[in-house]
């Protein structure tokens, strides 16, 4: 099972320690905003399928703006940054992302199902893998982000924590559903 490890990297020495402590990626938020050029150092020096950038995105308020806007958020989404989501995942690609982790603060722990909004916006403005995470309640959830939301694959916590679904129920489901899985 390839496993990502991310929280508290810092720095180059950080994410090579991970790596050679056996994590296959590191995914980095914080530092990424705060230093980007530590994506462009990180994937040229370990590739870019090592380099997984998260973004945590909340939506900013604007009943007069028919065009939805999100904001990144740092520092375990304590901290807003003021980066437009959008404009950040393709600078982060730009500069080597391997692949955007996408959680949406207004849907995380919901169980109401993923951001589709985001997740699509986000997939459609870069050429690498989004991962959605956020607000998974059934399978039909897993379904709709996948398809509707064109994300590449979907994070879920609550739910296998829990004993609601298991991987293999929402494997089984995806598949019935003719959704690619592995």
């Amino acid at each position: 099972m390839p496993f990502t490890v991310g929280g508290g990297i810092r720095d180059i020495d950080d994410i090579r320690d991970l790596l050679n402590a056996g994590a296959d990626k590191v995914s980095i938020n914080t530092a990424a905003v705060k230093c980007p050029e530590l994506i462009a150092q990180a994937s040229s020096k370990f590739g870019s399928q090592c380099i997984v950038v998260a973004v945590d995105a909340k939506k900013i308020p604007n009943p007069k703006s028919k065009v939805q806007k999100w904001e990144v958020y740092i520092n375990g989404g304590r901290t807003p940054t003021g980066l437009d989501v959008l404009d950040w995942v393709k600078q982060a690609a730009d500069l080597g992302a391997g692949e955007i982790l996408l959680t949406s603060m207004d849907f995380d722990g919901t169980k109401d199902g993923y951001d589709l909004e985001l997740t699509k916006a986000v997939a459609e403005k870069v050429n690498i893998p989004v991962i959605a995470s956020g607000g998974a309640g059934k399978l039909e959830d897993f379904e709709k982000v996948l398809t509707q939301g064109k994300a590449d694959a979907a994070l879920a916590a609550s739910l296998f924590h829990y004993g609601e679904y298991s991987v293999a129920e929402v494997k089984t489901y995806l598949r019935q559903k003719k959704v690619r899985v592995r």
